[in-house]
């Protein structure tokens, strides 16, 4: 009987996928060999050889599973896929560009059996260096959107790795655990975040139900970031999803002034794109500027 479905997102990213995988067959071949785990693998269509050497190592190590995906869904589609096929009674969802450093999710997976009132479970990501990771923040609002776009954010306000066992508000989506009949009941990711802000919105809708968020600082994985997405998308998809996640969340009012805030930091790096013949800054936000949840 599978325990733990793990959820592992492919998109022109074979190297870092296969060392993920890799480092996951490392620490639970026992669980891996006994069918009490299982890795299910979704390759979102990638143009490069991602499909083929997955494959091989899908064939050659037991209970991993690729699902070749003909479009690519984004991190959100393509986990509600990976649900789909799942035998599980518990979801993780793991970053391709991650290593598994240890066996904490054993102990994350027993914390969250253990609280019934737990809906999420996320674990410590660290940097390449070996430091804490910031990867829980608070839910978006009007005053900490404010701090984010002009500078609170690189000042480490928003977001933290704490020390301890925490409640939080969300948990990033590069590692969490979440009880498969929890996922069922939410209906699992929202498809309209293509990349980014899905993993606030499902812990805020989880909240929603009456559940509570945790933070597991009990495992070890490394988060490389090194993702599929270039930068200018990167950001393009936070503009879009910090938008839609107001627009369904919020009041009008605060929908409006959410828009607003975004567009006067487009609009000051269109403008210091062009002083400093920057085409990448002032093209990129040239597109930001015109988007609409």
């Amino acid at each position: 009987m599978v325990e733990l479905s793990i959820f592992v997102l492919s998109y022109n990213t074979c190297l870092s996928t296969i060392h993920c995988l890799e480092s996951l067959v490392k620490q639970y071949k026992k669980e891996l060999s006994l069918g009490t785990f299982e890795v299910i693998v979704v390759d979102n269509n990638s143009l490069d050889d991602s499909l083929e050497k997955i494959s091989e190592f899908s064939k050659k190590n037991k209970n991993v599973i690729l699902i070749k995906s003909k479009e690519n869904l984004g991190f959100g589609k393509g986990n509600n896929l990976a649900a789909t096929k799942a035998k599980g009674n518990y979801y993780l969802f793991l970053n391709s560009d991650t290593e598994v450093l240890d066996r904490g999710i054993l102990d994350m997976l027993d914390f969250l059996k253990s609280n019934e009132k737990a809906g999420v479970v996320g674990g410590k990501l660290e940097e390449v260096d070996g430091k804490a990771q910031s990867s829980v923040g608070s839910f978006y609002t009007i005053f900490n959107l404010f701090f984010l776009l002009f500078g609170g954010g690189k000042m480490g306000m928003l977001r933290e790795s704490p020390r301890k066992i925490k409640e939080v508000d969300w948990v990033s989506g590069a590692l969490f655990l979440i009880r498969s009949s929890v996922f069922e009941k939410v209906e699992g990711f929202d498809p309209h975040f293509f990349m980014y802000m899905e993993d606030m919105d499902l812990c805020y809708r989880i909240r929603q139900k009456g559940l509570k968020v945790f933070f597991f600082p009990g495992v070890s994985v490394r988060h490389v970031g090194e993702g599929s997405s270039n930068r200018s998308f990167a950001i393009i998809s936070i503009y879009t999803g910090i938008l839609y996640f107001f627009k369904k969340h919020k009041s009008g009012f605060e929908y409006l002034v959410a828009k607003m805030l975004l567009q006067m930091k487009a609009s000051l790096l269109i403008v210091v794109g062009l002083v400093t013949r920057n085409s990448y800054l002032w093209q990129t936000y040239k597109k930001a500027i015109q988007l609409k949840a």
